[in-house]
């Protein structure tokens, strides 16, 4: 899957441990591969262990849930579409808007 990151979500990663950014990591691998079913169309829902939902309050931002406990660890997110410079072709992607704990949501 294609992406991008938002300065908000740089800063936050900075800020997480590097016990917290291996489960980051490894929850994008399953994430991945259901964005990237979902986005080309094909059948298909997100993992349920993910716990993929839009955010109440937020139009078009997703929230993903990698880790209910030691530690909490949330991720927003958008869809988006991105051009590729070299063949002009548009292609969904996700904007990765916020990384952390229960509190990226005061600003997902």
């Amino acid at each position: 899957m294609r992406y991008q990151r938002s300065d908000s979500f740089r800063a936050d990663y900075k800020k997480l441990s590097e016990a917290e950014r291996q489960l980051f990591r490894e929850s994008i691998a399953v994430f991945n591969d259901a964005a990237d079913r979902i986005a080309s169309g094909d059948s298909g829902s997100w993992p349920v262990k993910l716990r993929v939902r839009a955010v109440r309050g937020a139009e078009g931002v997703f929230e993903m849930t990698w880790s209910f406990s030691g530690p909490d660890g949330r991720a927003t997110w958008e869809w988006v579409t991105v051009t590729n410079r070299s063949t002009g072709r548009r292609h969904r992607a996700v904007r990765w808007r916020r990384v952390g704990s229960h509190s990226v949501f005061k600003k997902p």
